[in-house]
């Protein structure tokens, strides 16, 4: 069984980059959504194994997002991919839930890296 994952990001380059480089590495892309909204209820439907959650969108945020993921489901794996690098960010980004973080222009190995990296977190 493959690993799924839901693709959020506003940009539909970035999400159809993504898609590609995923499809190709043997993962399955359950959904994609381009807003912050969208991906949590995409989540609720969908409870894909990993999301890769973009920071700046439009109607709900990346961070706000994965704060409702994480009420529904405390364990859900999420890696935010940011071009912000402040520590400050990234602080609020991981006390948010999410367990992973990527900075753009995303480098794919180092993707694909966090993807095994959040799918070795045991649950809880």
């Amino acid at each position: 069984m493959s690993t799924s994952i839901l693709i959020v990001d506003d940009g539909v380059h970035t999400r159809t980059a993504i898609r590609g480089m995923l499809t190709s590495a043997g993962f399955e892309v359950v959904g994609e959504a381009d807003n912050g909204l969208a991906a949590v209820e995409d989540y609720k439907r969908l409870k894909p194994d990993v999301v890769l959650m973009d920071i700046n969108m439009p109607i709900l945020d990346g961070i706000s997002a994965t704060k409702e993921i994480i009420k529904f489901d405390p364990i859900a794996r999420i890696i935010m991919l940011t071009s912000l690098d402040e520590l400050s960010m990234v602080r609020e980004i991981l006390s948010a839930g999410a367990k992973d973080y990527v900075l753009k222009p995303y480098d794919p190995a180092r993707l694909l890296a966090g993807i095994k990296k959040v799918l070795d977190v045991p649950a809880n």
